[in-house]
């Protein structure tokens, strides 16, 4: 059975909309898909009428990644079987829309003093009805203004401390926990090995994660090494924390892909283990042990 509990669509930052990551899905052949849009649920709703149409089934998981600040990190803590109609959630998400409104006019204003004028209804137009993120604004200043790749434009421009960053005004990593557990689900601290931090940061960070109530952290993930897993694989055990795993898609590339890579160490407890949506999905593909990849 294929979980990937980690992808993204045109809502965020991801280039394919909700109903051709649906379509994706089945052709990777992946049996449980999250999708995890920075800060919104608005793709959901679309994902499950499309898959409704689908003769091979899909379990859909409703989810989203919320935006968190910690001591000048930014975290991303996912969260997973979430209620996407509670209005609660949903203004809390509306909020989170705003700071990141306000964030890409300051990054507009930053890449205008670069020399780089009219990149924000660029980077609008590329995000259609999703979020305006950074990675709109990188793909902006690829396609329009020379700079040779998405990952020059983060290490130049748009990464922490360059010439066009802007620190948002993020929640805590324990009020976004609070907004998922408050929306009925489950709490996952995203790529934990993603954020640029030491060892030593990252114990604290997954400490400070189990304290406040998170529930899982991804231990599988594109671009983890095996030093690094191992690590993580650690700190999930010594904290009681249950295993996630998920390929952060937004488009297929040689690197990630839906599905792909994602197993996890059987000496760890999957956040889906108690998942009845999971053992239904096995059924149906006549199969019942719910690891991925093993």
């Amino acid at each position: 059975m294929k979980i990937d509990l980690h992808s993204h669509t045109k809502f965020s930052d991801g280039h394919l909309t909700a109903e051709e990551l649906i379509l994706r899905a089945h052709t990777m052949q992946v049996d449980v898909l999250a999708i995890t849009d920075h800060d919104t649920v608005a793709g959901l709703e679309t994902a499950h009428n499309t898959q409704a149409k689908q003769k091979r089934p899909l379990k859909i998981i409703d989810g989203v990644e919320i935006s968190t600040n910690w001591h000048g990190f930014d975290i991303h803590v996912v969260g997973l079987n979430v209620d996407r109609t509670n209005p609660t959630f949903l203004a809390q998400l509306e909020g989170q829309a705003q700071t990141r409104k306000v964030r890409a006019e300051k990054i507009a204003e930053k890449l205008g003093k670069c020399g780089f004028e009219g990149v924000l209804p660029r980077a609008m137009a590329l995000a259609g009805e999703g979020q305006v993120t950074r990675a709109h604004f990188a793909r902006v200043l690829v396609n329009n203004y020379g700079v040779g790749t998405m990952n020059a434009a983060f290490k130049k421009y748009l990464g922490k401390g360059k010439r066009a960053a802007v620190k948002a005004e993020w929640p805590s990593v324990e009020t976004a926990i609070e907004w998922i557990h408050g929306a009925g689900g489950q709490a996952v601290l995203a790529h934990p090995v993603h954020y640029d931090m030491t060892a030593k940061w990252l114990r604290r960070l997954v400490d400070l994660f189990a304290q406040a109530g998170g529930d899982a952290i991804e231990t599988a993930f594109p671009g983890i090494s095996k030093d690094k897993q191992a690590l993580v694989n650690e700190l999930a055990a010594s904290h009681n924390l249950l295993a996630s795993a998920g390929s952060d898609f937004h488009f297929p590339s040689r690197w990630t892909e839906l599905g792909k890579n994602l197993g996890i160490s059987s000496n760890l407890t999957p956040i889906w283990h108690d998942w009845p949506v999971v053992a239904g999905v096995a059924d149906a593909v006549n199969q019942s042990a719910p690891s991925i990849n093993d």
